[in-house]
């Protein structure tokens, strides 16, 4: 974060920047926001933007007190930003990159995050990586490193989820060498085998829905789960704890709770997106765009609180009540507006 040497004057911050993008559910920009506060200049909103210098780390520093440190589990899984109109020539962030939901490669913005659900099941981001291609890493690389530095701002995790693109025999042995149980899918190509010698596909083996024992070549004995997807082929998963004889103890319902809690990451990628406004950004520099960004993730986390505290129902209650409340005003000023003018009329005709 950018130190700060004397109180700021400044008028836009980080609490009136993060209420904006909660409220504001369509229209992005500085001078959106400018419009709505009045007394706020678009150049004090850009200024903002560019000044500060907000970590991962101060994420994890403002939800650490709302959140059960130890037993929880972390899930890690990208997303793409998109940006189709952006000129990928002027700024390092926006680049080319494959979108699982549009099935090919667009314009966008990769981010990596490291979601946490504690055992109340609270959950909410913690660590996240924005893909720059200058740093020279991979997402998998990003994942280790956001693990190993949770890891080391005092959280004790139990277990880890991913996708089958996180389930490198590197990450695998990563995960067992922080002494992580996990859930990762793989691919239906994995080598695996019933008896340690004779290794096939994975999607070649017998799969009971119970799971079978399996030994997964160059990595060792994990429990494996198949999964059948309406108008999909087969998924595959594979579970894994550090006490062998565990492993034959791992049951379906295990399985679907861990599987279940790592949908919640899908969910959050959705909700930023719908409701924090992070694609919402007409800014081009990358410090600019990094502080967006961490804004739109911090107002994420402001919603699972509220609604922990049941102070909502659900993250999308907010700007769905704020539109209610500005359709309802408007359809009743209109109508009053309408009943006037045709009073007015009648007391005219029988004049």
């Amino acid at each position: 974060m950018r130190a700060t040497t004397k109180v700021s004057t400044a008028k836009c911050d980080l609490n009136t920047y993060t209420l904006f993008l909660l409220a504001e559910s369509k229209y992005p920009g500085c001078t959106r926001l400018a419009d709505i506060m009045e007394d706020l200049s678009h150049d004090s909103v850009n200024r903002f933007l560019l000044r500060e210098r907000y970590e991962p780390r101060d994420l994890f520093d403002e939800v650490k007190p709302y959140i059960n440190l130890v037993g929880g589990t972390l899930s890690g899984d990208d997303t793409v930003i998109d940006k189709p109109h952006s000129n990928v020539n002027l700024t390092e962030l926006i680049g080319y990159v494959y979108s699982g939901r549009h099935h090919r490669t667009v314009k966008g913005i990769q981010l990596i995050t490291l979601y946490y659900t504690d055992l109340s099941l609270k959950s909410v981001p913690i660590n996240y990586r924005i893909y720059n291609k200058q740093e020279g890493k991979t997402k998998n690389d990003y994942l280790r490193d956001m693990i190993t530095e949770v890891i080391d701002w005092g959280l004790q995790p139990q277990s880890i989820t991913t996708d089958a693109w996180y389930s490198s025999n590197k990450n695998l042995k990563f995960f067992k060498n922080k002494e992580l149980e996990f859930l990762t899918g793989i691919a239906k190509n994995r080598r695996c085998s019933v008896d340690g010698k004779n290794f096939t596909q994975v999607q070649n083996l017998e799969i009971p829905e119970s799971g079978l024992v399996v030994y997964l070549k160059k990595f060792g004995q994990v429990k494996v789960f198949r999964r059948s997807f309406k108008n999909e082929t087969s998924r595959y998963y594979i579970m894994f704890v550090p006490d062998k004889d565990g492993l034959f103890l791992i049951s379906i319902a295990e399985f679907q709770e861990l599987h279940s809690i790592h949908w919640g990451i899908e969910c959050y990628h959705r909700a930023i997106k719908q409701v924090c406004g992070i694609d919402l950004f007409m800014v081009r520099t990358s410090e600019a765009i990094k502080t967006h960004f961490f804004s739109a993730i911090r107002a994420f986390t402001q919603l699972e609180l509220m609604r922990t505290e049941e102070l909502i129902e659900n993250w999308y209650e907010v700007q769905r009540n704020l539109s209610l409340q500005v359709a309802r005003d408007f359809i009743l000023e209109n109508l009053e507006r309408k009943m006037g003018l045709k009073a007015y009329s009648q007391t005219s005709v029988n004049a």
